[in-house]
C-alpha cells in the first residue's frame, strides 16, 4: 500500500487518544496503523491494505518550544502526504493551556505549512459521551453528563485543569494573537443538508480563523463528515479535534461508497483470554482508581512505587522489580501503580521531592513515563508475558517509546477508546505483544479484567495483520 492510497493521516497529541482514533477508524473497517515516526514509502508497502495512519506524539505534555521542535517536521511531513485529510487529533476533553499542550500552538505552527486561511475544529464524540452545545464542552462519567468546568476529573487536572467550558474561549487563550472564531451551533446543522452546507461555506469564508461544529449526536456527526470531507477534498484539509472527526469521515466515506479494506481470511487474527496481564499506571484520575480497586479485589496484585524510586534514573529498582516478577511467575496479574486516585498522599509527596530535586512540574509526566517503561521492559523480558496495559495519557507515550516498538494496530475493541492493540517491533521478544493504552478518563471499573479475558468472539477481527517485519 502506497500513500495515494491513504484517506486520512492524523497526529494524536497523546498515545491513547491516538489509539482512540485508531479504534473509530479500524472498527469501521477502515485498517489504520499508528507509525511512532513518520513511515517511509517502503514502510508503507510493508502493511496490506492500510487506508489510514496515524503519528503518536506527546504534544499534549509539552512546552510551546518543546511543541514547536516536534510539530513541525510532523507537519512537514504529514502536509506532503497525497490524502484528503490531514488532522491534529486532540483528546475529546480538549485538555490544554498555553503552557502545556497548547492547541493553539499546534494550530499556529500547521498553517505555516498551508495556505488553508479557515481551520475547522470538531471536539465532540458522542461514541465516547462527549458533546459540544452553544460552543460549551460536556464530558460523561459513568452515568452523569458534566459541563467541562464542573466535570469531577477535568476540571481537577493536575497538569492541565479546565476551568473554562466554551471552547472558543479557551482555545483564544493559545493564541499568541487572539483569532476570530466563528460557530456552527446544534440549530444550524439540525437543518437540511444544502442548507447546512450554505451556511458552513458563509463561515469560512468570512473573517473567522477557526469555525467550531457543535455536536450531539449522530445525525450531526454524519453532517460534519459530509462537511469535512467535501471542503477536505477541495483544499480545506487540515482539520482539528477529536476522535469525533474520525467518526464523522467513516460515517461520510460509508456514505459514499469509499471501500473499508477487506478482511483477509488466511490470517484473521484470533485472540485468547490470557492467565495474566501486566498492568503501569500513571493515571490518578478516579476512574483509574476504581479500576485499579476492582482488579485487586478480583485478586490482580497492586504494588505502588515509592517516589524514590522515580527519580532514580541511574539504576533499576531490583527490590520491587523482583516483587513483581515474582508474583508474575507465580501465576499473578500486577498492577504496577504511581498513586491510587487523585486523593492518594503519595502524589504530593513525590511533587516535594520533585521540587527538591529542581524537576519541574511538566517535565514529572515524561520522567514517571520513562522510568515506568524502563522497568515494563525488564518485566517484559525476564516473564515473557505479552498482555500489557497502561493506563495515563501521558504514561502511555514515554512507556511505549522505551519498548521500541514502531507501530501499533487495533486487533480488538473492548471500551470505547482503548482498544486491545498489536505492538510491531523489530526486536523479536517484543514483536506482536498485545498491548493497552488507556486515557485516564477511559474504561469501565472492571476494564483491566475485561482485558485478561478479551476474546475474538467479545467482536469481530477488524482486519488482517498482514505486515512482512
Amino acid at each position: 500500500m502506497t500513500e495515494k492510497n491513504l484517506l486520512l493521516a492524523f497526529y494524536g497529541d497523546d498515545f491513547t487518544g491516538s489509539t482512540d482514533a485508531m479504534e473509530a477508524l479500524a472498527s469501521n473497517g477502515y485498517r489504520t496503523i499508528l507509525f511512532l515516526d513518520m513511515p517511509s514509502p517502503e514502510m508503507l508497502e510493508k502493511f496490506i491494505g492500510v487506508q489510514c495512519i496515524g503519528i503518536p506524539g506527546t504534544s499534549r505534555a509539552k512546552n510551546p518550544n518543546e511543541m514547536e521542535q516536534e510539530l513541525r517536521p510532523m507537519f512537514e511531513s504529514l502536509f506532503k502526504l497525497k490524502t484528503d485529510v490531514i488532522h491534529y487529533k486532540t483528546c475529546s476533553t480538549f485538555d490544554s493551556n498555553p503552557e502545556v499542550g497548547s492547541i493553539g500552538k499546534a494550530i499556529e505552527i500547521a498553517l505555516d505549512y498551508t495556505e488553508q486561511k479557515a481551520v475547522p475544529i470538531f471536539v465532540a464524540a458522542p461514541p465516547l459521551g462527549r458533546y459540544t452545545l452553544f460552543g460549551n464542552h460536556f464530558a460523561r462519567m459513568y452515568d452523569t453528563v458534566y459541563r467541562l468546568d464542573r466535570h469531577p476529573t477535568m476540571s481537577k487536572h493536575p497538569m492541565t485543569p479546565m476551568n473554562e467550558s466554551d471552547l472558543r474561549v479557551h482555545l483564544n487563550k493559545q493564541f499568541q494573537t487572539p483569532k476570530q472564531i466563528g460557530l456552527m451551533d446544534v440549530v444550524e446543522l439540525s437543518g437540511d443538508y444544502s442548507n447546512v452546507k450554505e451556511v458552513y461555506e458563509q463561515k469560512l469564508a468570512s473573517s473567522n480563523d477557526i469555525v467550531l461544529l457543535d455536536g450531539m449526536d449522530n445525525s450531526h456527526c454524519q453532517k460534519v463528515g459530509r462537511l469535512l470531507w467535501g471542503k477536505g477534498q477541495e483544499g480545506l484539509r487540515f482539520i482539528v479535534g477529536s476522535s469525533g472527526v474520525e467518526y464523522a469521515l467513516t460515517a461520510e466515506w460509508k456514505r459514499r461508497g469509499l471501500q473499508a479494506t477487506a478482511i483477509n481470511k488466511k490470517e484473521q487474527i484470533k485472540i485468547s483470554a490470557v492467565n495474566q496481564v501486566l498492568v503501569v499506571a500513571g493515571s490518578c484520575s478516579p476512574i483509574t482508581k476504581n479500576q485499579i480497586d476492582s482488579a485487586i479485589e478480583a485478586g490482580f496484585v497492586g504494588i505502588q512505587i515509592s517516589p524514590q524510586d522515580i527519580i532514580n534514573k541511574e539504576e533499576l529498582p531490583k527490590d520491587l522489580l523482583d516483587k513483581v516478577i515474582k508474583h508474575i511467575k507465580n501465576g499473578k496479574s500486577v498492577i504496577l501503580y504511581t498513586a491510587r486516585g487523585p486523593e492518594d498522599s503519595a502524589i504530593a509527596k513525590t511533587r516535594r521531592l520533585f521540587d527538591e530535586m529542581g524537576i519541574k512540574k511538566r517535565e514529572s509526566g515524561e520522567l514517571i513515563g520513562s522510568q515506568l517503561g524502563k522497568w515494563t521492559l525488564e518485566i517484559m523480558k525476564i516473564t515473557n508475558i505479552r498482555r500489557i496495559i497502561v493506563a495515563g495519557g501521558d504514561t502511555s507515550g514515554f512507556v511505549t517509546k522505551e519498548l521500541k516498538l514502531f507501530a501499533l494496530e487495533m486487533i480488538l475493541p473492548i471500551d470505547p477508546g482503548a482498544p486491545l492493540c498489536c505492538g510491531y517491533s523489530s526486536d523479536p521478544t517484543i514483536n506482536d505483544i498485545e498491548i493497552v493504552l488507556k486515557g485516564g478518563q477511559m474504561g469501565s471499573p472492571e476494564f483491566f479484567t475485561k482485558i485478561q479475558g478479551a476474546t475474538s468472539s467479545d467482536a469481530e477481527p477488524s482486519n488482517d495483520r498482514s505486515v512482512t517485519i
